[in-house]
């Protein structure tokens, strides 16, 4: 069978008109978070900054879509994907002219914010819209829709860092950041014109603004006691717990809850996926982030030559998914991602400033493999396990807990590299990824929920 042919959705009746505006919003997200990984170098010695103050880059994004990911979920339930995918297109558009114009690094962490933002309605809404049409078709599972949606945006990710080096060859780091606008007008346009008309709440619907600011506020104390945990900040964390506790008695009260905490405390399954997508990217974004600076200064390739080592990770990537995308198992396909990210990370203990190419090509190789699998039976598990009415606030959890891990892993870097991603850094992280995904794949390998369809 050929690849096409693995991809095409067979007797499902979706409307295929959909595919491009879904994938266009779904891949805004994963390229601004991978393209940054090749630029981060380059933007402080512009800015003349250090990579604990550049690291606020990644974690800016982070911290903005992990809030705003299952809030934007929960108005895409109710309102609608076209109203809430349009205006935050053109957000996207917006940061990257802000971004690119930047003058120093607290404008273009802003820029990141903005963006972070303006992304979080493309997945959700992707994720909306593929149940409307398999509930309008009758079609309960479409695994060739989800399997494009899971390789466009994994591909677009691991396209990223390339993509990245590519045009900070031809413009400089900024062009990082104006990319931005032609993929946000692409994006906004395909929406425009082949999103259906929403038919949901044309009124104003009881939705819980107090239990929505609880969570938010929640999230942002925790996340930045991540970013920065250090005793001295653990007042942070004294606000997540004070505002965690009143989200829980909120939610437990309103009639029409943001998230539902019976429910989803009664689906174990649900809350073990959640689980398993924060480890699984906390050893990703630190792999990607982490090897990708030691390339360059422990390595000392330039930013194009990183983003071209990478480039095996995509390859690999993209036939793994396309292989197993109609598969409907998935504790295999997470088992084999887990132990690929114990082998890769326990292989990079191996490395040091003269390693051969071919053995860290071989590294990124083997990364490519979980790569595949982790994104597409993640995004398939949240599928079949969250309640179809609320999969577009359930799909923005997932993220978030994949944004927790990439703050997570960038308050690692932070910890590991110090002032320079060098060699003893890099071996130091390795040893805690080792550790992180050997708790993963000991989740995959218990979990016997994952044998249940």
């Amino acid at each position: 069978m050929t690849l096409r042919e693995r991809l095409r959705p067979t007797n499902t009746g979706f409307d295929r008109k959909l595919i491009a505006p879904l994938v266009a919003g779904a891949v805004l997200n994963p390229i601004n978070s991978t393209i940054i990984s090749v630029a981060l170098i380059p933007i402080g010695v512009a800015l003349g900054e250090p990579p604990r103050a550049t690291a606020w880059l990644i974690s800016s994004l982070y911290l903005a879509t992990a809030v705003g990911q299952p809030v934007v979920g929960r108005l895409i339930d109710v309102y609608g994907p076209r109203r809430l995918f349009l205006p935050a297109t053109a957000l996207v558009g917006l940061a990257g002219v802000i971004g690119a114009l930047a003058p120093n690094l607290g404008v273009l962490i802003a820029a990141r914010v903005i963006l972070g933002f303006g992304t979080c309605a493309g997945y959700p809404a992707a994720m909306r819209l593929i149940r409307d049409e398999a509930d309008r078709t009758g079609q309960g599972s479409p695994a060739g829709i989800l399997t494009i949606l899971a390789i466009s945006t994994q591909t677009i990710a691991v396209i990223g860092p390339p993509l990245g080096g590519l045009l900070i060859g031809l413009g400089g780091w900024r062009t990082t950041l104006a990319i931005n606008v032609p993929i946000a007008a692409a994006a906004f346009l395909l929406g425009q014109r082949r999103f259906p008309k929403d038919t949901r709440s044309n009124g104003r619907p009881n939705l819980d603004y107090t239990g929505i600011v609880l969570f938010a506020t929640t999230l942002v104390a925790l996340l930045l006691f991540l970013m920065n945990p250090r005793p001295t900040n653990a007042y942070l964390l004294a606000i997540a717990a004070a505002a965690a506790t009143g989200f829980a008695v909120r939610e437990l009260r309103h009639p029409d809850p943001f998230i539902d905490l019976r429910v989803l405390g009664g689906n174990v399954p649900l809350l073990l996926t959640y689980g398993r997508a924060l480890l699984a990217y906390i050893v990703g974004y630190s792999f990607l982030f982490g090897f990708t600076q030691w390339l360059e200064e422990g390595r000392g390739l330039a930013a194009g030559h990183a983003g071209l080592v990478l480039l095996p990770m995509f390859a690999t990537a993209i036939v793994v998914s396309a292989v197993t995308g109609r598969r409907e198992e998935l504790r295999g396909k997470l088992i084999v991602a887990s132990a690929a990210q114990v082998l890769a990370c326990a292989l990079l203990l191996t490395l040091h400033p003269h390693s051969p190419i071919w053995l860290v090509v071989g590294i990124v190789l083997i990364f490519g493999l979980p790569q595949g699998l982790n994104s597409i039976a993640l995004q398939n598990a949240v599928y079949r396990q969250a309640n179809p009415a609320d999969i577009g606030a359930s799909a923005g959890l997932l993220r978030t807990f994949g944004y927790l891990g990439a703050i997570t892993s960038s308050a690692a870097l932070g910890g590991f590299y110090g002032a320079r991603a060098d060699t003893v850094g890099l071996h130091h992280l390795a040893v805690f990824l080792v550790a992180t995904g050997a708790a993963y794949l000991l989740v995959n390998v218990f979990d016997r929920s994952l044998r249940k369809r």
